[in-house]
């Protein structure tokens, strides 16, 4: 676990004595990873999302293997961990959010020659057959239309968009992911109010959107995701097959550690001295590069900024090493910046703010419901 909650048991109870009046059921934000868990609890106070409770558990252990590992447990095993991880945050709230991988779905902005919306509802699943490589009925499938001032602004410099035609953004979700986090929440008693495709919830936490496009890279324990996204709506989605779990390794292979050793050195020291350590992180920040640059020459619209957050964001002195690639501000995501929360426990939230994009955006979506 990323922290221990026997010593966190006693802020969590302050955090919920902290604000006497209540409204609102509390929420929870579920967002399961290759190598850990992470979950967030929210209520709505006075018109203003307050954090109950969160935590964070590695999956390794469940998957025999070690803690900081990419593994892909079962959904059984996933429901087990889930079972610990609400007893030991001192979850309460049942409904909530869970957030769905990226690859585990498929997101396009398709264009439609109609603006009347029965044509659209008949439409849509037809069209999707041409943007989905499976049989649509191995999806589930949602979409809305984006705001014609939106799509405006989505259009490339110097597009010109067809009369009398609809942008939809589109979502495909495969079925066997959606049941394998249905079996895993069923295990932890949980009730899916909603399932929301990773990126989604991680933006909704993770910056003020603008109208400016924002690069926001996402790095996991075994990939990267690249995003460049423009009033919410994702422009561009890039994964990069290295992650966290890559930087352990290096630092286990060439300092001789084991990989609990390297990871745990990893996560105190972070980059300080460590060349292999930024040999590795040369990879993924090139190619976000390679992004950067060609979508600004093929857009004509510059990257305003460039949010950095899951896990491997929590990594000392790597908004350094990234602020030689990109010709834009780099910011690191603080997701608990937006729930209140009382002040003693503000430095912990945002060290830890990073992984929990997600899980916090799941649950201020579920909030608004």
């Amino acid at each position: 676990m990323r922290l221990s909650f026997d010593a966190l048991s006693g802020i969590f109870s302050k955090v919920q004595n902290a604000f006497a009046e209540k409204d609102g059921d509390s929420v929870i934000g579920v967002d399961i990873g290759t190598s850990s868990i992470k979950i967030v609890q929210a209520k709505r106070v006075r018109g203003t999302a307050v954090l109950e409770t969160y935590g964070e558990i590695a999956l390794g252990p469940y998957a025999s293997a070690e803690v900081g590992q990419a593994v892909n447990p079962t959904a059984e095993k996933i429901g087990e961990a889930l079972v610990d991880l609400i007893k030991e945050a001192n979850v309460t709230a049942k409904a909530g959010g869970i957030a769905v991988p990226l690859s585990a779905s498929l997101i396009n902005v398709i264009t439609l020659p109609t603006k009347d919306p029965n044509d659209l509802a008949s439409m849509i699943p037809i069209e999707a057959r041409k943007y989905i490589p499976v049989p649509v009925a191995e999806v589930a499938l949602d979409w809305f239309v984006i705001p014609e001032e939106e799509a405006e602004f989505l259009a490339a410099q110097g597009q010109v968009r067809k009369p009398n035609s609809t942008d939809v953004l589109l979502v495909a979700i495969h079925n066997q992911a959606l049941a394998k986090f249905e079996t895993a929440a069923k295990t932890a008693s949980l009730t899916p109010s909603f399932f929301e495709v990773e990126p989604f919830s991680m933006t909704r936490a993770a910056y003020e959107h603008g109208t400016a496009p924002t690069m926001v890279i996402d790095m996991g324990a075994s990939g990267t995701r690249i995003y460049v996204i423009e009033f919410g709506i994702i422009d561009v989605s890039h994964t990069v097959a290295r992650g966290g779990q890559d930087l352990t390794l290096a630092l286990a292979k060439s300092s001789g550690l084991t990989f609990t050793e390297a990871e745990v050195m990893k996560r105190d020291k972070g980059l300080a001295g460590s060349e292999v350590g930024t040999a590795a992180l040369d990879f993924m920040f090139a190619e976000a590069r390679r992004i950067f640059l060609t979508y600004q020459r093929k857009e004509g619209k510059s990257i305003a900024r460039v949010v950095l957050l899951g896990g491997g964001a929590e990594l000392k002195g790597l908004k350094e090493v990234a602020s030689r690639y990109f010709d834009a501000p780099i910011m690191v995501a603080s997701p608990f910046d937006k729930v209140a929360a009382p002040a003693f426990i503000a430095d912990v939230l945002k060290s830890a703010g990073p992984s929990f994009a997600s899980a916090v955006g799941l649950a201020l979506r579920g909030l608004q419901k």
